[in-house]
């Protein structure tokens, strides 16, 4: 059966402060990832954890290769928002459990039916193929 969004999941992620690890998430201006991490840290007010292959940081925040590099301190890890294509968001989702994080968000366009429901079998709230940034308005944000 197809994941449905969850309206109530997608307003509780956005209001609830915490801590989002965007993977993806480069210095390239040009990405969705660069202006959408921005909307979601200083509009939304979470905390970002940058997650890309060279571990570079961006916005000043401290920028990490994978997800299990990310330290102790910097967990739990509230929603890993995925700026990856369809065919690789299964091993971002894959290791998202494993580092226990809370939910998985699947950007615009990011659709992997087997990787949601590994990730709702692991327990984690999921949003597939939507963007906060384009949200914010039903929510007042």
């Amino acid at each position: 059966m197809p994941h449905i969004n969850d309206p109530a999941v997608i307003e509780r992620l956005m209001r609830t402060k915490g801590r989002w690890a965007i993977v993806g998430l480069t210095t390239n201006k040009w990405r969705a990832a660069y202006d959408t991490s921005l909307f979601i840290r200083d509009r939304m007010g979470m905390e970002i954890i940058p997650v890309n292959l060279p571990g570079d940081a961006v916005h000043g925040e401290q920028g990490y290769r994978s997800l299990r590099d990310i330290p102790a301190e910097k967990h739990p890890i509230d929603v890993v928002d995925c700026f990856v294509n369809s065919q690789r968001v299964g091993g971002v989702v894959d290791e998202a459990i494993a580092v226990g994080a809370k939910s998985v968000w699947l950007q615009l366009g990011v659709i992997d039916e087997a990787a949601v429901a590994r990730a709702k079998a692991a327990g984690l709230d999921v949003v597939m193929d939507v963007c906060p940034a384009q949200q914010a308005w039903r929510y007042n944000l």
